[in-house]
């Protein structure tokens, strides 16, 4: 079980976005009875539920699972879905670039 789960913080990520612990359970697939306990600091998030939590919040896992206490982890970066973020940011570049210059793009 976490040691300490800062609360505050969570709900203030929440706020700032306009939602509620409602729809953080929704997002994980919890109910609002089992985010209840997490925010009781009585039931650990799981790996994948801090990646969840990272992404509706927009932060790092590894900043939720600061947040969410000692012993929580965050999800072990899968390598081969960072390199396809990576090649679908260096694609979304190019075609930022050739939209920009349009003689660029031109095949004539």
């Amino acid at each position: 079980m976490a040691l300490f789960f800062d609360v505050a913080w969570l709900d203030e990520r929440l706020d700032e976005r306009g939602l509620s612990r409602a729809t953080l359970a929704a997002v994980c697939g919890l109910a609002e009875a089992e985010i209840a306990l997490v925010f009781k600091d009585q039931r650990e998030l799981k790996p994948r539920e801090v990646a969840l939590f990272a992404e509706l919040l927009g932060a790092t896992p590894a900043e939720v699972a600061d947040h969410a206490g000692v012993s929580t982890r965050a999800p072990a970066t899968d390598p081969l879905e960072a390199r396809l973020k990576a090649l679908e940011a260096r694609v979304a570049t190019l075609e930022a670039v050739l939209l920009a210059a349009p003689e660029l793009s031109r095949s004539d």
